[in-house]
């Protein structure tokens, strides 16, 4: 399984999202309508979703809350310290690092 940092294409990393979605729901062998009753969306969004087909971050949170995997957002978003750094980050897709330029006139 690829890393979401390995992906490079937007669409591709929406259809990682949608299976490792798809694949919490079948472990714990849940139907997508069960899903979508208790995620307060309709079956076609959790579809959506799991397709990796664009979908609302509101319904990715309902979804995510439903699964009990909402942490993965706090966990996401709870600072700096815990995301790795841009040198990490090329050095795992493989690419040189370029520093920002200082002159305003570039950009």
């Amino acid at each position: 399984m690829a890393t979401i940092l390995e992906i490079s294409r937007t669409q591709d990393v929406l259809q990682e999202l949608g299976r490792r979605i798809r694949q919490v729901r079948l472990t714990r062998n849940e139907t997508i309508e069960v899903v979508a009753k208790r995620a307060g969306v309709g079956t076609n969004t959790v579809r959506r979703l799991e397709a990796g087909r664009n979908s609302s971050l509101e319904s990715l949170i309902r979804v995510l809350r439903a699964h009990g995997r909402l942490q993965v957002l706090d966990a996401l978003l709870s600072g700096e310290a815990s995301l790795p750094s841009p040198r990490a980050i090329a050095k795992l897709q493989g690419k040189a690092r370029v520093r920002a330029s200082k002159d305003p006139s570039h950009g």
